[in-house]
């Protein structure tokens, strides 16, 4: 899964969805105390700024309110950017605060996460923010109750089908997130806490072997192969391969199988674990030197390539192709250093499905 090309200039921040639901509960209880619509509220941020967002809908009674915000992620590619995020706050008799999943927010269904099975996706740090806001405008208006904070999202179901959500147990809806509050663009810092979460989930439920894979497509040709796992042992990680190894390398693993397609399997090959075409390139000298170790000497077929996909055309795809099982190799070397404690294998994966099994020397 990568990303689209990083635009020129200068990027607009955004905020989360946990800021978003943060504004939509602190705007509702404002609208109850005041008995008025609330045009924008200010939202503390955990990193200690304050951001006013405005409120896109707002309307009360005497004792509850539903208030909604538009979450802008800035100058983000992000699955939730333009989502209403809502509240549906009320003012209870039991003292505490109760947080319930509305409509397009997720439950909780497997171990492994930072909050219980059967809880509402929202995580700690958005359920802090919103804590934190109505517990202080409950003591500035002496208001002695309880409040019940039912968080949705707009077409949240929908959203969620573009996200790995499912893939760790979280149903029906998307995940309230955020732990700075903001949303820096093109940051890589919620895949990779995502591909987190997921190794995190596949060792909670007793899961000691894995199956990790660029995205969607790769993993529909490994799965006939490892069809005795679970889904969520099929880890995603997009471009950020070595994030990945990082992690495994600190989880009880015990087995390991990477697929990979050709053209991220040539950088990693040549030591690049952040595969993305924006940040990193093949090397032609290398696939060059690594092809007359094998005794094809025609380097500049191999330099008029404009991809590396298209080494399909000079070397056969097949099981015992010198070249490929060279290129293999070195993508184990590369990545069995970073997870020497585990059995490795790795897994070529040709776009029409065939697979190369990298053969240990």
């Amino acid at each position: 899964m990568g990303l689209r090309e990083v635009p020129k200039g200068p990027l607009r921040d955004g905020f989360t969805t946990g800021t978003s639901a943060t504004a939509a509960a602190k705007s509702a209880l404002m609208a109850i105390i005041h008995q008025k619509e609330i045009a924008a509220v200010k939202v503390h941020l955990p990193i200690d700024k304050i951001l006013e967002i405005p409120v896109h809908h707002c309307e009360f009674t005497e004792n509850t309110a539903k208030c909604s915000v538009i979450k802008d992620a800035g100058d983000d590619p992000d699955v939730t950017n333009g989502a209403e995020i809502g509240c549906i706050l009320e003012l209870t008799q039991q003292k505490g605060i109760q947080f319930i999943a509305g409509e397009g927010v997720g439950t909780v269904t497997l171990k492994g996460l930072e909050l219980a099975i059967g809880e509402p996706a929202i995580n700690p740090v958005p359920r802090k923010m919103i804590s934190s806001a109505i517990q202080k405008l409950l003591h500035n208006y002496d208001l002695e109750c309880g409040v019940s904070v039912t968080i949705y999202v707009t077409d949240g179901r929908k959203l969620a089908k573009r996200t790995l959500n499912e893939r760790v147990g979280i149903m029906n809806g998307i995940s309230i997130l955020g732990t700075s509050g903001i949303v820096k663009p093109y940051s890589s810092s919620s895949y990779i806490a995502s591909i987190e979460q997921g190794i995190d989930v596949a060792v909670a439920n007793k899961n000691s072997e894995l199956v990790i894979n660029s995205g969607a497509r790769s993993e529909k040709f490994l799965s006939n192969k490892f069809n005795h796992l679970p889904e969520y042992a099929f880890i995603h990680y997009g471009n950020w391969i070595g994030e990945t190894l990082v992690k495994i390398n600190s989880s009880p693993i015990d087995k390991v199988s990477i697929g990979i397609m050709l053209g991220k399997a040539v950088k990693l090959a040549g030591g690049v674990t952040d595969t993305h075409s924006c940040v990193s390139s093949w090397n032609k000298d290398f696939v060059v030197q690594i092809a007359k170790e094998v005794g094809f000497y025609e380097a500049d077929k191999i330099r008029a390539l404009n991809m590396a996909g298209r080494l399909i055309e000079l070397f056969d795809f097949e099981q015992n192709s010198p070249f490929f099982q060279l290129l293999l190799d070195h993508c184990y070397q590369h990545t069995h250093t970073k997870i020497n404690k585990v059995n490795l294998d790795i897994y070529l994966i040709h776009k029409n499905g065939t697979l190369i099994k990298y053969i240990k020397k």
